[in-house]
């Protein structure tokens, strides 16, 4: 069955990447849909409040663009008239263990958009669809449950301007509030056991700065990746990402951090393996100071193990694993996670979360694809 009406509302908790690619979703197959964040989020292409990680270097893989494109078509055309640059993923100057590997032409593009950016864009054009709503500075309290707490009817949600608190009722709620999803304890609460949990410690920090390119800056280099690994623990994620705007991200694992200190920042610099990052940077006027974020570790919840679950209520994206960002597989596993979704909509009845879960659980442990198909991996 292709699109039809399913419900009067849904409600996505959270409107960062993966609650705008389920908004977008939903759409096609409910009445009405609102997207409730605790922030102003349309109409922002900065990192906000809730989203402090999105100032650094951020990765769409193949697959994540390839879905993007397909809900938002055009998508890439304007990033490329905003400035935006692309390029073959492969003609990137990737080093592993120091070594830089041999240039290939995949026809897998990179679109090298910051990531508030990219947000932003999809943002305005799920926010442009007749049925959706993004209910802006509310935050979310908890979920309504049937009398019999079976079924999730709504979600409580407080305004940021001190007005009563507000019930949204829902036919469908779909949790995409990111690592810090309170569903575990909200399940808890309505005598639901918690998900199991599965984490991998890898004591990551990113330290971040911006420049402004000058005439000549990486020569036609689209972007230089030192991935850090157990002989060269150091790394770094460094290229144009605007018209006007360098970035250099900054990695390092088990405690040893970048710092933000410029002068310090800059020695970090010149510790990589990689010569040609320092050489181009020492003299580049930058335009912020650095700025760092700490990942202690990734996390995956194993929804798909829980024997019981209320009806009517699904969770997504980093709300259900927060990968290892070095890897770059947030986006891409969102996206697919949502096509999932969709495909489930499609049989025309409200998602059965078992059987979601479990092919939620199917893209992030499948082997033998490619790395865009969003394997759970921990770092070696």
């Amino acid at each position: 069955m292709s699109k039809g009406r399913i419900g009067n509302r849904a409600v996505v908790l959270g409107g960062s990447l993966g609650g705008i690619l389920a908004a977008r979703v939903l759409a096609d197959f409910y009445a009405e849909v609102l997207v409730v964040d605790r922030d102003q989020v349309l109409g922002v292409s900065e990192p906000r409040r809730s989203t402090p990680h999105t100032i650094h270097a951020h990765a769409l893989h193949a697959r994540g663009h390839q879905v993007l494109e397909e809900l938002f078509p055009g998508l890439t055309d304007g990033l490329v008239a905003a400035g935006i640059p692309t390029c073959d993923l492969a003609e990137m100057h990737w080093y592993l263990n120091a070594r830089r590997l041999r240039a290939a032409h995949t026809g897998l593009l990179s679109v090298m958009a910051p990531r508030p950016v990219l947000e932003a864009h999809l943002r305005a054009s799920v926010a442009a669809l007749p049925n959706v709503t993004f209910l802006e500075r509310h935050s979310i309290l908890g979920v309504v449950a049937s009398a019999d707490r079976g079924r999730i009817t709504g979600v409580r949600v407080a305004p940021g301007d001190g007005e009563d608190d507000l019930l949204l009722t829902a036919d469908l709620v779909v949790d995409c509030t990111g690592r810090g999803s309170r569903t575990p304890v909200w399940l808890e609460e309505l005598g639901y056991r918690r998900p199991e949990e599965t984490t991998v410690k890898i004591g990551l920090a990113y330290t971040t700065r911006h420049y402004r390119p000058y005439p000549g800056m990486l020569d036609g280099i689209p972007s230089i990746n030192q991935i850090a690994g157990p002989s060269h623990p150091r790394g770094a994620f460094f290229g144009k990402i605007g018209p006007d705007l360098v970035n250099l991200s900054l990695t390092g694992v088990l405690g040893d951090h970048p710092p933000t200190d410029p002068d310090a920042f800059l020695d970090f610099v010149r510790s990589l393996p990689v010569p040609q990052i320092y050489e181009t940077v020492r003299e580049a006027e930058p335009v912020n100071d650095p700025v760092s974020f700490r990942f202690p570790a990734s996390v995956r919840r194993h929804y798909e193990k829980l024997t019981r679950f209320p009806e009517r209520y699904l969770v997504l994206g980093d709300a259900v694993c927060s990968f290892n960002p070095v890897y770059g597989q947030g986006m891409s596993v969102a996206a697919m996670q949502a096509m999932a979704l969709r495909d489930r909509l499609r049989l025309g009845v409200t998602p059965d979360a078992g059987e979601f879960f479990t092919e939620v659980s199917r893209i992030m442990t499948r082997r033998g694809r490619s790395p865009s198909a969003g394997t759970w991996t921990s770092p070696a």
